[in-house]
């Protein structure tokens, strides 16, 4: 029996001294981002400085999402907002400049949904102006800006704007781009005067109020 107490202290020595293995945890799983779709719709692609407008999309998949609708032009800007549950979202923005616009929405990617960006829409905010044609009884003279006004020539006089400046003008529905080729008018109250051939284009009646881009 003397010989057999010691084996049985160490043995319980050791024992007690034995620390168990730390248990593996299992690596943690992160959910896959899923590429994600953006659309785009503007209530309207004709605006009025100072008017406003709709910016209207949908997330896929659906659920509450960052995104920022970016404009590009001559009033920049960039704004963010979040989707419903469902994905959509709308914001209401207003030109405070004239010109041409771009504009697109970018999904922000989180843990759900890779960043996406919706395909690109235009839209351009226009001024009213006076405006009135010449061209009869001038053909051959020298233009301002270079060149002599002929039948065909496309183009406006402008008092202001730098010589070959487009400007996009609208009237009724129909819509042309010419350059500035010439200064004038010089009757008070008006902005533009409209080479014949761009009366003609625009169909527009000699004197009266279009809307312009510049």
């Amino acid at each position: 029996m003397r010989y057999l107490l010691p084996t049985v202290a160490v043995a319980s020595a050791l024992f007690a001294g034995a620390v168990p293995a730390t248990a593996k945890q299992p690596p943690r799983h992160h959910p896959e981002r899923v590429k994600s779709h953006v659309s785009l719709h503007l209530s309207r692609h004709i605006v009025l400085s100072g008017q406003g407008l709709v910016v209207r999309g949908r997330v896929r998949p659906g659920g509450a999402h960052r995104v920022k609708v970016v404009f590009r032009g001559p009033h920049g800007a960039a704004i963010g907002t979040a989707t419903n549950r469902n994905g959509a979202f709308a914001l209401g923005w207003s030109p405070d400049r004239i010109g041409a616009y771009k504009v697109r929405v970018y999904g922000i990617h989180d843990q759900l949904i890779a960043g996406s960006a919706s395909v690109p829409r235009h839209l351009t905010a226009y001024r009213q102006a006076a405006a009135s044609y010449y061209g009869p009884g001038l053909y051959g003279g020298a233009l301002a800006c270079g060149g002599t006004l002929q039948p065909g020539t496309l183009g406006v006089a402008n008092k202001t704007l730098p010589c070959g400046t487009r400007v996009k003008l609208l009237y009724h529905g129909r819509s042309v781009m010419v350059p500035v080729v010439d200064r004038g008018p010089y009757v008070a109250g008006r902005d533009f005067d409209l080479t014949e051939a761009t009366k003609a284009r625009l169909g527009f009646p000699g004197l009266g109020v279009l809307l312009s881009s510049k």
